[in-house]
């Protein structure tokens, strides 16, 4: 062996050693090393005094206790009755005259659904459907003690109607503020579903402002700005309570999306501070005191991504005026159309059901701030809103106008038309918007109406008179410059806001 290599060999030995040492003990400092990466691991088990390292569980058990106690079982009947068939459509069906009248029975008929008692003195909030063609109403309580309901008032735009019993100290379920709900909180519903009794379910909300169009079956200014949540809801929850954690009433269950009929994923409340507003209005004046801005939305078959274009709907946020009616709130604050209302009193509005659903807080005569961008720039007004009749007067049951809810502009032939056309009388439509004749005919602008129900008519006012009469209309007219005379048939009835 060669010794002289020997030392060398010791001190690369020793070198090797020292640097295997200083490399073990220091090896954080050299990032260059490898190192083993660890992903951060927590315990998933819930600790009082620990923060931010979980959820707490919700507990649904006192909320559930307390709404059962407050929502009772509706039922109703209706007697059996025969009925003299009525359809303007049909007046003169030839063997309707040559066999006389269509008779048809309808047998008892008995229906159920939900309430919540919202006063201890025995009032009651269900659905407006629920109850609309009852002659009898009764009321199981929770603890299964049956008696008679009486209703006070009811509402088809809202789908709301307000029940009294004669019971008192009941329990009660208090009102949340329905503008505090959000996307993802927990909910429960409470109603009587498929005849079983008090059933609790519990869902999340999924979605706001939602408007599917099933009050307009039932009303020709309906309110649709419903809370959707995914807690199970069926037949028989209709008019319940949709209820949050703290036991607060912030909905009133009413409709279900399904193909079957049943619970497919989807239900819908209305939201508490409408219901109180209505429920307020109904307790105190019989009728609901809507308030109206007096503005016209596009008509959604019209919207064309072109349409949508030329409009600027695909660039601006807010509410778009398609027209404004004359002398109404709107046009008295200086808004136009073309505007994009998007605020009121400083809550943002981006869609019709969301400024439906402010509005709809507010009674006739009510100022309110509206913010709106007109050729890019915001601005502010300030409107007051009005009546269904136009007005800021109290409506009383039975007052409103049905010409206004024809949704038609109408004007007595001059006296140039009624020679130029061989007539005595008649009222011309000019203009038709949102309302009974564009949803149930195919009126044209320039239609001139003769006859309401076979009576003649000469002014607008005529038209209302023959309106009040029943609950269906059939309008007689023709179209200038086209031969024959023109029949439409109108059902009136669940068309206002009925009480």
């Amino acid at each position: 062996m060669n010794f002289k290599l020997f030392p060398v060999v010791l001190t690369a030995t020793v070198t090797s050693i020292a640097t295997l040492f200083v490399a073990a003990k220091f090896q954080k400092d050299f990032p260059f090393m490898n190192q083993e990466h660890k992903m951060p691991v927590n315990f998933a088990s819930y600790e009082n005094n620990v923060t931010g390292k979980g959820t707490p569980p919700t507990d649904f058990e006192t909320a559930a206790t307390a709404s059962v106690q407050a929502v009772v079982h509706i039922k109703t009947q209706t007697k059996a009755r025969t009925v003299v068939a009525n359809d303007p459509f049909f007046d003169n069906d030839f063997f309707g005259n040559m066999f006389g009248q269509r008779q048809y029975y309808i047998p008892p008929q008995q229906g159920s659904g939900s309430g919540v008692i919202v006063s201890p003195d025995g009032y009651i909030i269900t659905n407006y459907h629920v109850i609309s063609n009852a002659e009898m109403v009764t009321v199981t309580f929770n603890d299964r003690f049956t008696t008679n309901a009486k209703v006070v008032a009811k509402d088809a735009s809202t789908d709301i109607a307000l029940l009294k019993v004669e019971q008192k100290n009941l329990p009660y379920m208090e009102f949340g503020n329905s503008d505090d709900v959000r996307l993802g909180q927990w909910v429960l519903a409470v109603g009587y579903p498929l005849t079983l009794d008090a059933t609790v379910t519990a869902g999340i909300v999924s979605a706001k402002s939602r408007a599917i169009g099933i009050n307009q079956s039932q009303s020709a200014s309906a309110i649709e700005s419903f809370i959707q949540t995914d807690a199970a809801v069926n037949p028989g929850n209709s008019g319940g309570a949709l209820v949050n954690t703290k036991g607060q009433l912030i909905g009133i269950n009413s409709a279900i999306a399904s193909p079957t009929g049943s619970y497919a994923g989807y239900s819908y409340a209305i939201p508490a501070n409408i219901v109180r507003k209505v429920m307020n209005d109904l307790m105190k004046y019989g009728s609901i005191q809507r308030a109206f801005l007096g503005i016209e939305y596009p008509d959604p078959k019209s919207l064309t991504p072109e349409k949508v274009a030329q409009l600027g709907l695909d660039k601006n946020k807010g509410v778009y005026i398609a027209g404004v009616r004359e002398k109404g709130g709107a046009f008295n604050a200086g808004l136009k159309v073309g505007d994009f209302i998007s605020a009121v009193n400083g809550v943002a509005v981006q869609t019709e059901t969301q400024l439906q659903e402010q509005i709809a807080r507010y009674q006739p005569g009510d100022n309110v701030s509206v913010t709106y961008l007109r050729n890019g720039k915001s601005f502010n007004t300030t409107v007051e809103l009005t009546n269904i009749n136009g007005t800021t007067a109290i409506v009383k049951p039975g007052q409103i106008n049905k010409a206004i809810l024809l949704g038609a502009t109408m004007k007595p032939l001059t006296d140039e038309e009624k020679k130029r056309y061989n007539l005595r009388g008649g009222v011309m439509i000019t203009d038709i918007s949102e309302g009974l004749i564009s949803r149930q005919t195919n009126i044209r602008k320039g239609f001139v109406v003769l006859t309401v129900n076979g009576s003649s008519v000469n002014t607008p006012d005529d038209i209302q008179q023959q309106l009040t009469a029943g609950n269906t209309a059939q309008l007689a007219g023709f179209y200038p410059g086209n031969r024959g005379i023109y029949y439409y048939g109108i059902r009136l009835n669940n068309a206002t806001d009925e009480q």
